[in-house]
């Protein structure tokens, strides 16, 4: 059993002995606190350079979900929030960008003439990020910004994807917690840890 302790909090259980090898022999690469210190250092920034656009945040389901949680608490401007859920391709993980209408779940706020913020998890080649962005630019969008957990730097990235706003910076390595998940798992692993192996998230 895998009992995760923060800050004295009652321990997260994982009851699942897949996963204890993997917990067992990974790296912390930002501890909860790093996290949440990096992840109000990201939103100080957004609210400079946000204050007056009254932007749309698009959580990107289902990773951005515990990012955009620990955001929102830190953002002090006038915002809306909604939800795109993109669906992937089981061969590549690509997005369907040529087939917005299948995708599990599309925006019920009209993006026409609006600020969008994207708010995924992590930044890896781009691919998934440049199709939402895409998306939205053809719904209308005024302006597509990316904000994420994590950017990773490698020389991988397929597609040339400015991301505005990001809390870390990692290592090309296979990282799991705070929203990302190690071969469906371990998503709730408070921080930001890396797998002790190399490849793609």
């Amino acid at each position: 059993m895998i009992q995760i302790i923060v800050r004295g909090i009652t321990p997260v259980k994982i009851n699942d002995p897949q996963y204890q090898d993997v917990w067992d022999n990974a790296s912390c690469l930002a501890s909860a606190v790093e996290l949440e210190l990096a992840i109000e250092m990201m939103a100080e920034k957004m609210n400079r350079q946000l204050i007056d656009k009254n932007p749309l945040l698009l959580c990107v389901m289902n990773g951005g979900m515990v990012t955009c949680g620990q955001l929102l608490p830190f953002l002090n401007i006038a915002l809306e929030l909604e939800y795109v859920h993109p669906s992937y391709s089981a061969k590549n993980g690509k997005t369907r960008a040529d087939s917005g209408n299948r995708w599990p779940a599309l925006p019920q706020i009209n993006l026409s003439g609006r600020m969008v913020v994207l708010v995924d998890d992590i930044h890896d080649e781009g691919v998934s990020l440049q199709s939402l962005r895409s998306y939205c630019l053809q719904q209308g969008a005024s302006d597509v910004q990316i904000a994420v957990l994590i950017e990773k730097q490698h020389q991988r990235k397929k597609l040339s994807v400015a991301v505005d706003y990001y809390a870390v910076a990692v290592d090309d390595c296979f990282v799991f917690g705070s929203g990302l998940d190690y071969k469906g798992g371990l998503r709730n692993a408070p921080g930001i840890y890396a797998a002790a192996q190399s490849g793609k998230d």
